[in-house]
């Protein structure tokens, strides 16, 4: 065994726990939530939606695959810090774990790279600028 199976491990394991227990749930009823979704930070409850579900279930899948992990880690690591800083604030700790564990996974992911199993690695050439490389991974 080896780190990049950990990391792919980490990797497909957190996305898919965040599109599945989430993302889809949001995305799948996206017309019947987005008048009444929470608006933690002041956005309009239909933008907020609208930005949550981009995060959980589109980002969520680019990480899975390995597809412009870090990029795709940022708006993650956003949605994650308001769920367990702002939305759930004044809540016990038992209720803000989930948003803090998540958060932590992501970190770890965008501060290692997803590793060398990944769909970028396997079929997209590299790019000379070296921070547009450090984003995507190559």
């Amino acid at each position: 065994m080896n780190s990049s199976m950990g990391i792919f491990f980490l990797r497909v394991s957190l996305g898919l726990s965040m599109f599945l227990g989430h993302g889809l749930g949001k995305l799948q009823r996206f017309e019947a939530i987005y008048t009444r979704f929470p608006d933690p930070i002041g956005l309009g409850s239909p933008f907020s939606l609208l930005l949550v579900v981009f995060a959980e279930a589109f980002c969520s899948m680019l990480v899975v695959l390995g597809l412009g992990t870090r990029l795709a880690l940022i708006p993650l690591i956003i949605t994650m810090g308001v769920a367990c800083f702002i939305f759930h604030m004044d809540d016990p700790f038992s209720g803000k774990e989930k948003s803090f564990l998540y958060l932590i996974g992501f970190i770890s992911l965008f501060l290692s790279g997803s590793g060398k199993w990944t769909v970028q690695n396997r079929f997209l050439s590299s790019t000379k600028n070296r921070y547009l490389n450090w984003l995507l991974e190559r």
